[in-house]
């Protein structure tokens, strides 16, 4: 080989072994630049380091794949606002009884007024448990699988003899519509809007099925807490958990937000209206100003979002960014819990 060529390859390779070493620099380096970002916004956070920034920003709502009322989808823009990164949890919840001396929903006797057919003995404080029978035969009726449990509530989540020993960092479930705009006028927050979560669980991306995109599972691994196996009776659990799990057990979406698919139902402030995305307003909608829904006329109803353990492909995909569930405000239930939202400056 000539001196001149053997010059030339040595210089070759050097200067692609330093591009080599530049680039990992530069990434490196990129990535410590973001961790101090990410850092400094969670500083900056109003109420600390659990609420992320969501960017205003314009998306599209609902979806032609899912039920009737996720249609028609629609443009809407959506102003900048803080959420949790987290579902509240029992802990969470806990301080706030603790410091307040709230009583839930459930907790209370219901009122018999409301319940003028209903047995006396019935009027005692409960909520709605998943109590699946041991065998079902078809899946149109869920009342097979729920059941009004008298001491059933946020500290009792199976009933009497229970308790969330353990739980501390489960989401908090058994909480009205109250019971959960209650606890985020004592935090100083609110509850999202419908359009502020499907636009904060989409993460940026358009029309996704998922939160964080578009495959179902990401290296082999589950990312959302739902149903696997025959549903209701046969729970294989192949995700790592057969109920709630605790929170920040999946990767985060792209804006931080954990758990917008899965683990418990999220109540969010709007009224529920099966016809409301075909006259909402484009620019940050609130919801409809009163509720109806035609399978019962005379329930009033505000929506939850996001899906829970017991989605299953069989029966509900309410894991998908745009599904919708109509619950009474008034109902708490072992698969529903909540998180909130925020005004304030962005970081």
């Amino acid at each position: 080989m000539k001196p001149a060529t053997r010059t030339s390859i040595i210089f070759v390779s050097i200067i692609v072994a330093g591009g080599a070493l530049s680039a990992k620099w530069v990434m490196k380096e990129a990535a410590r630049v973001g961790r101090e970002q990410e850092a400094r916004r969670a500083l900056r956070a109003p109420k600390g380091v659990d609420m992320a920034w969501i960017p205003s920003g314009k998306f599209t709502m609902g979806s032609n794949d899912g039920q009737l009322d996720e249609r028609p989808i629609h443009d809407v823009k959506v102003k900048g606002f803080w959420m949790d990164r987290y579902e509240v949890t029992n802990d969470q919840f806990a301080k706030f009884v603790q410091e307040t001396g709230y009583v839930t929903t459930a907790e209370q006797s219901p009122d018999p007024k409301l319940f003028p057919d209903a047995p006396k003995e019935n009027l005692v404080p409960g909520s709605v448990v998943f109590t699946p029978p041991p065998r079902v035969e078809t899946l149109n009726n869920h009342m097979q699988w729920w059941s009004y449990v008298k001491g059933a509530n946020w500290r009792h989540p199976e009933g009497p003899e229970s308790d969330i020993k353990g739980r501390g960092n489960h989401p908090v479930v058994h909480v009205s519509w109250f019971d959960c705009e209650a606890y985020a006028k004592w935090a100083g927050k609110r509850l999202p809007t419908e359009a502020e979560w499907e636009y904060a669980c989409r993460g940026g991306l358009e029309q996704n099925p998922y939160s964080w995109g578009r495959e179902r599972f990401e290296k082999g691994m589950w990312m959302m807490n739902i149903w696997q196996g025959q549903f209701p009776n046969e729970n294989l659990a192949q995700d790592g958990f057969k109920g709630t799990a605790p929170i920040g057990s999946y990767a985060p979406n792209s804006y931080g937000l954990h758990d917008m698919a899965g683990n418990v139902w999220e109540w969010v402030s709007d009224w529920y209206r099966p016809d409301y995305y075909s006259k909402s307003p484009r620019d940050n909608p609130a919801g409809p100003v009163d509720s109806f829904d035609p399978d019962e006329p005379g329930v009033q109803k505000r929506v939850g979002r996001g899906g829970s353990y017991l989605c299953s492909d069989m029966y509900c995909k309410g894991y998908r960014p745009a599904a919708r569930q109509k619950t009474s405000p008034d109902t708490g239930l072992s698969h529903t819990g909540f998180r909130c939202a925020l005004d304030a400056p962005a970081p």
